[in-house]
């Protein structure tokens, strides 16, 4: 993927470091530079010691969101993702008459607090539409390459644009709608609205995938290859079967492996958001 050089998204906040001591702003230190700046300077700046002086108030640094990261080729990569979405995503809203407000992605490592509720990095990257936010570890960017054998960068991009996608489906009302049936129905039938919801999250993310190709220019010729390796990882008749050896699908929420596939390739080869309408997905 060509994502080298390209704009970063400033809707990130990164929480990966940890947050600043807070630091007194009086204290002896201070009292001791000013009265160093006076013996060499000859100038009297004895006045300013009360700015130094204890007033029980105090500084608090923290790390704030940032949009650059030359040192981590992982977490740039993520953002030029982020910005792309941003942009495709923009346009596609306003040739259907809307205004798109794009997610914030919040960057953690080991836990974090979501308005959703704890994240942790076990769970995989996900959406709370409660704060519009992706949350995503980036150390599930190895598991895709080690543990579900989808190596290269599209593969992380696929699942990016597919947290994203359900940020879509949140601006357009369709998951509130299915959340809104949550009550009304058995949890085996409730599943199946989920499984519905998240393969037109997979077809979403391939109509990101097509206009990144076509419109941005930002795919090499294996790219595709790379997202269907990472769907088909993670479809639930795969995961289901290598945690417990059989396979339950009245308890999917994700679909199969080929259905996640197969709905991700059909946005990738249209780019039309009318072919992923939500009565059509199966």
């Amino acid at each position: 993927m060509k994502w080298q050089g390209r704009r970063q998204s400033k809707n990130i906040e990164d929480r990966r470091r940890s947050p600043g001591k807070k630091v007194a702003a009086g204290g002896s230190i201070g009292v001791i530079i000013v009265l160093l700046i006076s013996m060499f300077t000859g100038k009297d700046l004895t006045g300013l010691i009360q700015l130094f002086e204890p007033s029980g108030t105090s500084i608090s640094t923290t790390t704030t969101s940032a949009s650059n990261y030359d040192d981590d080729p992982t977490a740039a990569m993520v953002g030029v993702v982020l910005a792309s979405t941003e942009e495709i995503w923009t346009e596609i809203f306003k040739q259907n008459g809307m205004q798109y407000q794009p997610p914030k992605l919040v960057l953690f490592s080991g836990t974090t607090q979501s308005s959703c509720g704890g994240a942790s990095a076990s769970m995989g990257p996900f959406y709370c539409p409660a704060d519009q936010k992706v949350y995503i570890d980036l150390s599930f960017c190895q598991e895709l390459k080690t543990k579900f054998k989808a190596p290269g960068d599209f593969a992380v991009a696929y699942v990016i644009a597919h947290e994203v996608a359900h940020h879509v489906q949140n601006l357009l009302g369709t998951s509130r709608q299915v959340q809104q049936m949550r009550s009304q129905l058995s949890q085996t039938d409730y599943n199946k609205l989920s499984v519905k919801l998240e393969l037109q999250a997979d077809f979403y993310s391939g109509v990101w995938g097509y206009f990144a190709d076509n419109m941005q220019q930002m795919l090499d010729p294996n790219d595709l290859e790379s997202a269907l390796r990472a769907a088909n990882a993670i479809g639930d008749d795969k995961l289901q079967k290598q945690a417990q050896g059989y396979v339950v699908p009245d308890a999917f929420t994700h679909g199969t492996s080929q259905q996640r596939m197969y709905w991700f390739k059909k946005g990738f080869e249209t780019g039309d958001l009318t072919l992923g309408d939500f009565n059509s997905i199966q």
